[in-house]
């Protein structure tokens, strides 16, 4: 695990907005009392928020005051969850996806654009636009290689296709969330194999307008479903002959049963 310290320079103070203050005291009383330090991630998350995503110590001081909870408790909790970044990072904060289906796809030549474009990682731009850094599973395997920017997913990157959506994001033009390539959700590569009753060749379009999609045989129960003349066969020969039934009827007549 890594080591994860507070900044160096952290600002002289932090004070919650007013709207985010309300926000706060609405979250602390969805608990009992005694248990407000329940809220703490919330609070931890808000105050991240407000501080341009990062989580100054401060801020980790006074969720501590609001939560009556001791500076070191709210503390551990900063340094251990990554989601809570302690140094400034930039505007758009991309969070690259480094474990092995990412690794596989092409995950290396992502973290060389990064480097060319931004940095080494933790590095801000001059700017203050992007940072970037590496982290673990981001949960989005069937997509790799993938990052989350910010709040958001790209997924089935190359290289070239980030470079474009890098430039994109610093110029301020609109980018497509998502996958790069036109894939839905996590369907295959190549397009939908199955249920295409249901969605559609592409995915997308859904059945016939005005038809009604036939039920998939697996919604019809065993005895909807008429035997084939070979399962008749199986079905026959596992029913027990009269030969077989007899020592059982033998037993059942010494027994009474």
């Amino acid at each position: 695990m890594s080591v994860r310290r507070l900044a160096e320079v952290q600002p002289d103070s932090f004070a919650f907005t007013p709207q985010n203050k309300a926000w706060a005291e609405k979250e602390i009383a969805k608990y009992p009392p005694g248990r407000q330090a329940s809220a703490v991630i919330a609070l931890l998350w808000r105050a991240q928020e407000q501080c341009g995503y990062w989580l100054p110590k401060p801020a980790i001081e006074t969720v501590a005051r609001m939560l009556e909870m001791p500076n070191i408790r709210v503390l551990e909790i900063a340094t251990f969850y990554t989601m809570f970044n302690l140094e400034p990072v930039g505007r758009y904060y991309v969070q690259l996806c480094g474990t092995t289906p990412c690794m596989l796809r092409g995950a290396e030549d992502l973290k060389a654009t990064l480097r060319t474009r931004v940095g080494e990682p933790g590095t801000v731009t001059q700017d203050g636009i992007f940072s970037w850094n590496e982290v673990e599973c981001l949960g989005a395997c069937c997509n790799a290689p993938m990052v989350q920017i910010n709040h958001d997913y790209y997924e089935d990157l190359t290289a070239e296709s980030l470079g474009r959506l890098l430039d994109d994001l610093a110029s301020g033009r609109p980018v497509k969330r998502g996958s790069q390539t036109g894939r839905v959700s996590s369907e295959p590569v190549g397009g939908l194999t199955s249920l295409t009753t249901l969605y559609g060749a592409d995915g997308r379009s859904g059945r016939p307008s005005g038809g009604a999609a036939p039920p998939p045989a697996n919604d019809r129960l065993p005895t909807q479903l008429a035997p084939s003349a070979g399962d008749e066969a199986r079905l026959s020969a596992l029913e027990p002959q009269d030969a077989a039934a007899k020592p059982r009827a033998d037993v059942d007549a010494k027994t009474g049963s």
